[in-house]
């Protein structure tokens, strides 16, 4: 079983994955089947006339990185946009890469570094037993915070065992 270390303080564990995601995609992947397919079996709920999803999305945040390098693979800038969305992350890049105003600005080529982006997604969950926790994912590890119920941190624990992604 995949071990979330508790932090001090409000309850929370984190545990870091071996392997950062490979990219967007493996990463949304995850982020869309607890979503769709909800396998911490969260439910729907009701507060001040609003229905609630049982999993819901906080905050995104999706930072693609860059160099620019001159014609001896010198760097001589660098820069990084962050996103709120995947859509965006994903038009964004292009929109940099394409910049022909900021690449002159720096006077040398523009390339990404995907293996230096960064992703988090920060999700809130309602467990049957009424209570709201959040389960944070980043590109290199989750984290499960403001929960009292150590069955959520064991559900949470079971459901990472079957995610190949979260090895």
């Amino acid at each position: 079983m995949r071990q979330f270390r508790q932090k001090p303080g409000t309850k929370s564990a984190v545990h870091i994955l071996k392997r950062p995601f490979l990219d967007i995609t493996a990463f949304n992947a995850v982020i869309l089947s607890l979503i769709m397919k909800n396998p911490l079996g969260c439910t729907s709920y009701r507060t001040k006339k609003k229905n609630n999803q049982p999993v819901s999305r906080v905050r995104e945040m999706y930072t693609a990185k860059f160099a620019y390098e001159d014609a001896m693979q010198k760097r001589v800038g660098v820069g990084h946009e962050t996103y709120n969305s995947v859509e965006g992350y994903q038009y964004g890049i292009a929109a940099v890469i394409s910049n022909m105003a900021n690449i002159a600005a720096h006077r040398g080529k523009i390339r990404h570094l995907p293996d230096a982006d960064h992703y988090s997604v920060i999700l809130k969950c309602h467990d049957p037993n009424g209570e709201l926790y959040f389960l944070s994912l980043a590109r290199d590890r989750v984290t499960i915070s403001s929960y009292s119920d150590d069955a959520i941190r064991t559900r949470v624990e079971i459901w990472a065992d079957n995610v190949p992604a979260l090895a």
